[in-house]
Order: structure tokens, then C-alpha cells, then sequence
């Protein structure tokens, strides 16, 4: 699918290049190459720092000199999610795309506008021959997805502009002044295994929306290991249950989509004859937002080894109490959600298990609070337990040069007042504060729907608007410092 006749063109066909290109998290070598090579090619100065991170420097155009020196940043990793019936490689493919009406989508699997769209539009700024701007440091971090250590490993010294514009937030009429922290919470456990006892049962789950484990956390989806756990659930105190495996979600910061779980009972027709009743239940329950949940349950065959009833019984319980979802609304800012957990990943293989969460936080204590929450249940259910991934929050100044600018532009150019927001996911802003406390910073950017799932898109119209709503910044930096 050719997007360069779609506008404005300069973008999307940035865009198109760069999905040419793999680009998982922690894989980022092609995009890295492209993206030195991009600025090379320009006759710009280029660099790669020690971590991976690309930083390409353009000076003002003529009578913007004295303007103040702009930071444009994005990442380069994409959140790489497919549906479990598409065949596709993220090592060695690059993404497939197509339009639909005013929307561009990936087939069947993530498209990388998050934040392959605010890339573009830096490597369109950069080559661009007519706009004005002034100097431009263009930032291209790795690995924001799953660690941020392009941006935790960003030195001090390497910049010297005093606003950063970052352009990964996925609301046009949102002008972004501040995001939450987060940690990485990990529970394993090793168990014996042994030759089960009872009749077999497989429990497929399939067809939840998934979406960003920040941005749709309080949207009331399904996440398939909870829903997963409810049905295991059912038989504690009747069946016996030995668990042989479970396969449930993905990335950490993706709400699961999918979850299976094999599974030994006592009494495989009346376990299956109570989840069928629950399964009745949690298509109800979901039915006006999850209206592609499907929930398979049969009977498998035991041939592989399980772990013990009374291992199993601690694995279950343990996701039956584990928190997931909102756990506190933030006070102070309307509508924000302050901490959440999502239990992201669930996986037990040969008598190995790991638990993976991420919680997140505007506020530090209650980013503590609900991992020491999750630390509680896991290690009550004797499993090891690990936090990792730290990283700070974003602290909003709403009042800064730069944001009235904004608000101003924004107001003039679309005639409407844009929401100048706080948002509930980890933006990189805070990360790159703690070397850079005296740049003032602002997210923004085009509407993009369903990121970190496959069902994600992008709205040609909203890039238009967020094309023009860039240029006309840069146009009206402020002057430098005295």
C-alpha cells in the first residue's frame, strides 16, 4: 500500500519507510541504521549515543537564530502485537498496511504509528527546505516500549535546547503537560512436576480488544488472565485441580487480549458443565464492550506432566487476588486516573511460572503502595517477587511559556479551546526532566486509536491538523534566554 499520495505526503511517506523497517523493542538496529543514514544523507550532524539513541542536529532557518533551541523527540521501537491467526514475523517483516476511509491500519497486527507518526514528522522537519523553524535537535530514543533505557540512558550535556517537544500523545485536541511513572512487577515460582491424575481441560480465551495498559485502563476492558482466573477459580474446592500450562498475554504494557490454560480435573463434565455457566455470565457481563470475547472450554488430553493440587491452588488464588485495573483516581485532576496495575503476562511451562505486571502512578507513594500491594499476594503464595524498570513521573507546569504559546496557536488556527491534560501513560518527558530539569516540555500529537493492539489506527485527517498545528509552533518559538 503506497501512502504517499495521502497528505500531507511528506509524512506518510516517512512513515511508509520507516515501517519497511523492523523495529521491536530491544531490536532496534535496522531503524537505528535508517535513521543515522536519514540524517547523513541530509549533510546533518549525526550521532548515536552509547545506549542507541540518534540525535540529529539542523540549525535555524534564516532570521530564527535568536529563537530558542527546540528539542523533537520521539522513539523508534513499536509495540509489536498480531492476532493469533496472523502469520507474521516483526524480527524480519515490515508492517502491511492499508486504508480504510479516513483511518490507516496495520493487517492484522500493530501499525507503529505509536510513535512512528511523531518519527515521520520529525524526519519530515528535518528535511524540509521551506518551513521556518529554529535550531532543531531531533532525539530518536530506543526502547521506550518496554525498559525507556534510551531515555534512562540519555547523558546530561548531549542537549542544549531549553523546550522539548515530544510528540507521542494520541488525542490531537490534548496538549500534554505531565505523565504517570511506573514500575515492573515480577512473581516466579519453580514446581515439581508429575504425571497427572485426572481428566483433562483446556480453557481458551480470545477476541478481547487488549489496548494501552495506561490510556484504556479504565475503559472497563477484559484482560483474559483475570478472566482466565475466574474460570480457574470454580474448581478449587471441588476438582482437583493440577495445572499443565497457561499462555496468557503478551507485553507488559498491552491489556491481554488471549489466554489459554491446560488443566487436570477431578470431574472434567462438571467442571466444564460450571464453567460453561460462568462463561454465560462473562459474556454478559462483557457484552456491550467486548463484543468479540469468544471462550472455548474442552476436554485435552493429560498426557503432559501438571503441578501439584496444592501448587496450583496457590497459582490461582494468587491471580484471583492479584489487583488489576484502576486502584486510585487521581484527587486533584478530573477524570485521571492516578495508579493502576495491569497483570500483563501469566505463563506456566514445565513447572516454571512468571507473573509480569506493570503499575503505574502520577504519585510515588501510590505507585509503592500497589506494587507492595502485589508484592503481598504473590510472596504470601510463596513466589519470588522482583521490581524493575522504575521510572519517574512527569510533573505538570501549566503555566510555562510554552504551553500558552500552544494553547494560543491551537485556539487561533482551530478555533476551539484544546484540553491541556495530564494522561495515565509513561511518557518519556519525566525520564529526560531528571538530566534536563530546566527544560520546559509538552506532548502532543494525532489521533491514533487501539495503540498497542492490532486493532490500532491512525486518522489521516488528524495528521493533517497535527502537521499544521507543528509548523506553526516552531514558526513562533520564543526568543532565547538573556
Amino acid at each position: 500500500m503506497n501512502l504517499s499520495t495521502i497528505e500531507p505526503k511528506v509524512i506518510w511517506k516517512n512513515f511508509q519507510a520507516l515501517n519497511s523497517v523492523p523495529r521491536p523493542s530491544k531490536k532496534e538496529e535496522k531503524v537505528i541504521e535508517l535513521i543515522k543514514n536519514f540524517g547523513e544523507n541530509l549533510g546533518l550532524e549525526t550521532t548515536v549515543d552509547h545506549v542507541g539513541n540518534v540525535i540529529i542536529k539542523k540549525p535555524a532557518t534564516q532570521g530564527m537564530q535568536t529563537r530558542k533551541t527546540i528539542v523533537l523527540q520521539s522513539h523508534l521501537d513499536m509495540v509489536c502485537q498480531k492476532n493469533a491467526d496472523v502469520n507474521f514475523d516483526f524480527d524480519t517483516m515490515g508492517i502491511q498496511m492499508e486504508i480504510d476511509q479516513d483511518w490507516v491500519k496495520a493487517k492484522g497486527t500493530t501499525l507503529g504509528a505509536d510513535n512512528g507518526l511523531g518519527v515521520a514528522a520529525i524526519m519530515s522537519i528535518l528535511e524540509s527546505t521551506d518551513l521556518a523553524h529554529p535550531q532543531i535537535e531531533a532525539l530518536f530514543t530506543i526502547d521506550e516500549e518496554t525498559g525507556m533505557t534510551g531515555a534512562m540512558g540519555l547523558k546530561a550535556g548531549q542537549l542544549t535546547g531549553e523546550i522539548l517537544l515530544n510528540l507521542d500523545t494520541e488525542e490531537d485536541d490534548e496538549i500534554d503537560i505531565g505523565c504517570a511513572g511506573g514500575v515492573d512487577v515480577s512473581a516466579s515460582a519453580t514446581y515439581e512436576v508429575q504425571a497427572s491424575t485426572g481428566m483433562g481441560v483446556k480453557i481458551e480465551i480470545k477476541g478481547l480488544q487488549g489496548g494501552h495498559s495506561g490510556m484504556d485502563i479504565h475503559k472497563g476492558f477484559g484482560n483474559a488472565n483475570v478472566l482466565l482466573g475466574r474460570l480457574l477459580h470454580l474448581g478449587l474446592e471441588t476438582q482437583n485441580i493440577e495445572l499443565i500450562s497457561i499462555d496468557g498475554g503478551g507485553l507488559r504494557n498491552a491489556i491481554p487480549r488471549e489466554a489459554t490454560a491446560t488443566l487436570s480435573v477431578r470431574h472434567a463434565v462438571e467442571f466444564i458443565e460450571a464453567c460453561t455457566v460462568l462463561k454465560a455470565e462473562l459474556l454478559e457481563e462483557f457484552a456491550s464492550i467486548e463484543k468479540d470475547l469468544v471462550i472455548h472450554i474442552e476436554n485435552f488430553s493429560t498426557a503432559q506432566k501438571a503441578i501439584s493440587v496444592e501448587d496450583s491452588k496457590k497459582v490461582i488464588l494468587a491471580l484471583t487476588a492479584a489487583h488489576n485495573g484502576v486502584y486510585r483516581m487521581s484527587p486533584d485532576v478530573e477524570d485521571l486516573v492516578e495508579t493502576s496495575n495491569n497483570i500483563a503476562r501469566v505463563e506456566l511451562n514445565s513447572g516454571s511460572l512468571k507473573i509480569l505486571c506493570l503499575s503505574r502512578s502520577s504519585v510515588e507513594s501510590s505507585k509503592t503502595s500497589v506494587a507492595q500491594q502485589l508484592k503481598a499476594v504473590f510472596t504470601l503464595a510463596g513466589m519470588d517477587v522482583v521490581f524493575s524498570g522504575e521510572y519517574p513521573g512527569w510533573k505538570p507546569k501549566p503555566g510555562s511559556q510554552i504551553v500558552k504559546i500552544m494553547e494560543q496557536i491551537y485556539q487561533d488556527k482551530f478555533k476551539s479551546k484544546p484540553a491541556v491534560v495530564a494522561c495515565h501513560a509513561g511518557l518519556e518527558c519525566g525520564i529526560i526532566g531528571a538530566n534536563y530539569p530546566e527544560m520546559d516540555m509538552v506532548s502532543f500529537g494525532p489521533t491514533i486509536k487501539g495503540a498497542h493492539s492490532p486493532d490500532e489506527k491512525a486518522s489521516i485527517s488528524s495528521t493533517q491538523k497535527f502537521w499544521e498545528f507543528l509548523k506553526e509552533i516552531l514558526k513562533n518559538i520564543p526568543e532565547k534566554s538573556a
